[in-house]
C-alpha cells in the first residue's frame, strides 16, 4: 500500500472495542516509533457499521492518551484478504470466521494476535459486556502485543 510499508488491519467481532483499540494504540505507537503503516480495524459482524467505538473503549483509552475519533465501524470487506499484509483477529470465533471467508491465496496474512505477537495470552477477551476492568485488561494486553508487533515489523524492516 502508498500509505506506508505495511500495512495491518484489526478484526474483532463488532469493530467496537478490541479492534479500535489495537487500531489507536498500534496508529500511535506506529507514528512514535517512525514505522510506516497502514492501519485500519474491522468486525466480522456488521451490526454497527457507521458507529463510534463504545463509550466505554473510548473513555479508558484516552485517559492512556489514545485517540479514537477518525474511527468508525465497518465490518470486513473481501478486499480487505488482499489490500492488507497482516489481517490480526483477536479471537479464536473472529479468526475462524475470518478464516472461512479468505480466498486460500490470502489465508497466510490471517492470525490471532497475541499469539502472533508471542503473547502468552492466544486471546483478547471481548470486554463489552463486562465491567470497566474488563477494558483496561483489554488496553493492557494490546499494548503489550502492539509493542511485539512493532520489534516484529522493524526487523522485517531491517
Amino acid at each position: 500500500m502508498s500509505q506506508g510499508d505495511y500495512s495491518v488491519l484489526f478484526v474483532c467481532l463488532g469493530n467496537l472495542c478490541r479492534s479500535p483499540t489495537a487500531h489507536a494504540i498500534f496508529q500511535q505507537k506506529a507514528a512514535h516509533s517512525k514505522l510506516k503503516v497502514h492501519i485500519d480495524s474491522a468486525g466480522t459482524s456488521g451490526f454497527h457499521v457507521g458507529s463510534l467505538p463504545d463509550k466505554r473503549t473510548c473513555e479508558a483509552g484516552i485517559k492512556r492518551g489514545y485517540d479514537f475519533t477518525s474511527q468508525r465501524s465497518r465490518a470486513v470487506a473481501a478486499d480487505d484478504f488482499e489490500r492488507f499484509d497482516l489481517i490480526l483477529a483477536m479471537d479464536q470465533s473472529n479468526h475462524a470466521d475470518l478464516l472461512a471467508r479468505c480466498p486460500e491465496e490470502f489465508q497466510h496474512k490471517v492470525h490471532l494476535f497475541l499469539e502472533y505477537t508471542g503473547h502468552e495470552q492466544k486471546e483478547v477477551p471481548d470486554p463489552y459486556y463486562g465491567g470497566r476492568r474488563g477494558f483496561d485488561l483489554v488496553l493492557d494486553l494490546v499494548e503489550q502485543g502492539c509493542d511485539k508487533l512493532i520489534q516484529q515489523l522493524r526487523a522485517r524492516k531491517d
